[in-house]
């Protein structure tokens, strides 16, 4: 999924959001605890599923099925992250439930700490940054917490003694030169080498794409299909010198937990809303029963198509943001509906594709003569999974196969209770009259950042990822580990650029320029300054969402030098950016549109890397330094995720005559649910 993470996964909702407002009255928070807890540099909130008690039996059914198989994959990422990740967390858990000693001390305080950070990154890397983290407690108290829980089991291996498992496990997480990185992206360097991601075993860089080279080479030389996406769903390996997949199904790799999901999907198509429903749940159990990247895309095709079910869902190895190159899928899921009221102003810019790819600002032989299929809807998430879980995104556009959505469309979706229950757990933090320059970029920003973030958002999923095309002969994953930032720059200069157009005024989708001039405002500020909050000191910028933000900003700043477009300046040893013109920053915008659009149309792989590696990477370190220290001040959480509405089906007879939903705010309680409930894989996969 395309998706934007405001951003999140999610991280940069809190950061934009808080931006995007001052001060307010929090009575309309008083009702519902959205903000739960903080800690390291997390917050826990909740969102509410408005809209559900409305819902027939039938289709709460429904929404109950598709949540549980959202929750079934949850091992599945884990595992994708890093090979240890599993008994890491088992081990963790048996300490949570079994510990008999003290609790209370700031030692194992520290280590609850811990325990929480690897259940919300699905691992013990950071989930943005891909960053190993580490317990704040020595190595001897872990030791000794694993040596005097006696009662559950730990994760041993066949044959393994509880010291030989202490001897393996440990220097796993305290020893920083083992697996340090996620995700690596350093130019230069081994990307698979020096990644601890479980996507790849025994397989250099050059080995892997010499394998997928030939895969492709040899579906065209023998009549094959060329158009899917492969290697998405399966693990590279090497064995005695010989390289195979092992591709992700049932009775195939993940197949304990892939079979649970199934079996609820099963149940979900039993209770679909109409035949066409039916069908494309249908082709996702036929894809998951044999792992065919064929019927991937055939599934994909009728999921686009159906537009008329009331209830929606995304279930699959979708995004590779998490594979250094860029090939294969985290798992992942969000069971929705739709949101009938709001989802009219996605509506109005869907409707309206045609006369925006007609308008792009690109070179004519990079659009689209027609546009196909693009739809767009505002949605009610009722279930979060996978690598959508608890960090989520606030809006989502597939397919990602290109020719899919060349010949088919997409849908595009912005989840509006997200957004909401992020701009509730913000309120008044402080973070706007920290870091904007002016009290009128203040005002704007308090007046119109809501909707402008909105109809970024809409602009971005609806149109950005779906505008434009490949020419003839590009398959669309020639620009490899840089792919992913350059889709996102390319997504977020369409709304940049669109946002400000008179369309919007003529659409009726806002009536004043305040509304672009706070988004541009935002944007730049963002780019140039509040997202370096999630750096760590001395980092450069690797995650591909701050990449992007980063390379708009800071090319656009560039481009704009001369003209004092975009202005950085310096009030009582504080630095702020100021965008001086906002309609030459608009045309700046389209130039970087046409370029980027050029790159990703002709595969410029080289021009893709020289852009990200000029604008997107490096960071100023005094600035770093100087926007951390005024951050901390605040006391604010850069990150974000949620904990899971429970969806309780009420029976009679042995049939289900209603389903209700709860809202927990315990995180850890749900985690610790979770792991026993809906923990399917075996420690060791």
């Amino acid at each position: 999924m395309k998706k934007l993470v405001l951003q999140t996964t999610i991280a940069m909702s809190l950061l934009i959001t808080a931006c995007n407002q001052g001060p307010k009255e929090e009575s309309q928070a008083q009702e519902f605890k959205f903000l739960l807890e903080q800690f390291a540099d997390l917050k826990i909130m909740r969102y509410q599923v408005p809209g559900f008690e409305d819902l027939s039996v039938k289709q709460k059914e429904l929404v109950y099925y598709l949540s549980q198989a959202a929750l079934a994959g949850r091992d599945i990422l884990f595992d994708q992250n890093y090979k240890y990740n599993l008994p890491i967390r088992r081990t963790l858990e048996n300490i949570v439930e079994h510990y008999p000693g003290d609790r209370d001390n700031d030692d194992f305080k520290n280590f609850m700490v811990y325990t929480k950070r690897v259940w919300f990154s699905n691992g013990i890397h950071h989930h943005y940054s891909k960053d190993k983290f580490f317990p704040e407690i020595t190595q001897a108290y872990f030791e000794s917490l694993i040596r005097e829980t006696t009662g559950g089991k730990f994760p041993l291996r066949e044959g393994q003694d509880l010291e030989s498992f202490i001897a393996e496990i440990v220097p796993v997480i305290f020893d920083p030169a083992i697996a340090p990185k996620a995700v690596s992206q350093e130019a230069g360097k081994d990307l698979l080498l020096n990644s601890a991601c479980n996507f790849y075993e025994g397989v250099t860089e050059k080995e892997a794409e010499g394998y997928y080279a030939e895969l492709k080479k040899n579906a065209v030389n023998t009549g094959g299909d060329t158009l899917i996406s492969f290697g998405l769903n399966s693990k590279l390996v090497k064995k005695n010198g010989i390289i195979t997949e092992e591709v992700y199904k049932a009775g195939g790799l993940y197949g304990s937990a892939i079979e649970q999901i199934i079996y609820w999907l099963d149940k979900a198509a039993g209770v679909a809303e109409n035949d066409h429903q039916k069908a494309v749940i249908e082709s996702l159990v036929k894809y998951y029963e044999t792992g065919d990247l064929g019927i991937w895309d055939e599934y994909n095709v009728l999921w686009v198509q159906d537009l008329d079910s009331h209830i929606d869902f995304v279930n699959g190895f979708i995004e590779n943001y998490g594979d250094p190159m860029g090939l294969k899928a985290t798992w992942e899921s969000v069971v929705n509906f739709k949101d009938l009221q709001a989802t009219k102003r996605a509506e109005t810019i869907s409707t309206n594709a045609q006369w925006f790819e007609d308008h792009s600002p690109v070179e004519p032989r990079f659009k689209k003569a027609k546009v196909k299929g693009v739809s767009a809807k505002v949605i009610t998430a009722a279930q979060l999974g996978g690598d959508c879980y608890p960090s989520t995104p606030i809006g989502i556009n597939l397919p990602n196969a290109d020719w899919i959505r060349k010949e088919h469309g997409s849908k595009s979706v912005t989840i509006e209770n997200i957004t909401y229950a992020y701009d509730q757990a913000a309120l008044g933090n402080g973070m706007i009259e920290e870091f904007a320059a002016s009290p009128e970029e203040i005002d704007l920003s308090k007046k119109y950042g809501s909707l402008a973030s909105n109809l970024h958002t809409d602009l971005h999923e609806c149109l950005g990822h779906g505008s434009g095309q490949l020419l003839p002969g590009t398959r669309g994953d020639e620009l490899k580990n840089y792919g992913s930032p350059l889709e996102e720059a390319r997504a977020d200069l369409f709304a940049l650029y669109y946002i400000a157009d008179p369309k919007m005024t003529e659409l009726g989708l806002y009536d004043d320029e305040g509304v672009y001039k706070a988004e541009y405002n935002s944007y730049i500020r963002n780019g140039l300054i509040t997202q370096l909050t999630r750096i760590e000191p001395g980092k450069n910028i690797e995650q591909a969402h701050m990449r992007c933000r980063q390379l708009i900003a800071a090319w656009s700043y560039e481009l704009g030098r001369e003209k004092n477009v975009i202005e950085m300046l310096v009030k009582d040893g504080k630095t702020y950016v100021k965008v001086n013109d906002h309609q030459a920053l608009r045309e700046i915008f389209g130039q970087m549109l046409a370029e980027i659009q050029r790159i990703k149309s002709e595969g410029d792989y080289e021009a893709g890397r020289d852009l990200i590696e000029k604008y997107a990477v490096q960071v100023d370190q005094p600035l770093h330094t100087e926007v951390l220290g005024r951050f901390k001040k605040l006391n604010i959480a850069p990150y974000g995720g949620f904990i899971n509405p429970v969806f309780v089906p009420v029976t009679e007879n042995g049939s289900i005559v209603d389903v209700k939903v709860e809202y927990p705010d315990d995180y850890t309680g749900q985690m610790m649910d979770y792991s026993k409930n809906h923990s399917f894989l075996p420690a060791y996969n």
